[in-house]
């Protein structure tokens, strides 16, 4: 893919950091709305707190969590950072996919069934400390991937260092007297 120009590159970057942090507090916000679901003797309170996360499903995660694996695909693919150059990026990559994945799949349909149960005044307990549970993961997550955009730990992986190995060499061969700019007019 063609690098992105500095302009669109900054943009992107932007707009994927915002709809990541957004996919983190959507997140909280479920973690806040299971917790009080689950601790709630009211089953008014229970009934609308499941209402509330059923609305944050159906309407914010699966949006949330495509724009930020395609904002981060295209920022990997358009800039040096490359998707398989570094170890992070690639985890990321991996673990952000896993995450949208298990939204849609797992999460989702729990709050769905849990959100038509407390509508008749009998929630599950179990799936109740689930949907406790899958948001305090999924916010740890959130939160590491943070940690590694910000860090980018762990270097280059053996992709990395071999493309990094053939534009050091493809540079030291323009350096080379007779070759190129560098040596050129001389003998």
């Amino acid at each position: 893919m063609q690098q992105l120009n500095r302009p669109a590159r900054r943009a992107l970057l932007v707009l994927h950091v915002a709809v990541s942090v957004s996919w983190l507090g959507v997140t909280l916000g479920l973690l806040a709305l299971g917790i009080t679901g689950w601790t709630t003797d009211s089953p008014e309170m229970t009934a609308v707190a499941y209402r509330a996360m059923k609305i944050f499903g159906d309407w914010l995660i699966l949006p949330l969590a495509l724009s930020a694996l395609g904002t981060g695909l295209v920022l990997s693919l358009g800039t040096p950072w490359g998707l398989a150059r570094h170890h992070w990026v690639y985890l990321k990559f991996w673990l952000t996919l896993v995450a949208l994945l298990l939204s849609v799949f797992s999460l989702r349909p729990g709050i769905d069934h849990l959100a038509a149960e407390a509508a008749t005044g009998n929630p599950a307990p179990d799936l109740a400390l689930a949907l406790v549970i899958a948001p305090s993961v999924a916010s740890t997550l959130y939160f590491f991937l943070t940690a590694i955009s910000v860090l980018k730990p762990w270097g280059l992986t053996r992709r990395g260092r071999r493309l990094r190995e053939d534009r050091t060499a493809k540079a030291r061969a323009r350096r080379v007297p007779g070759h190129g700019r560098a040596g050129a007019g001389v003998s």
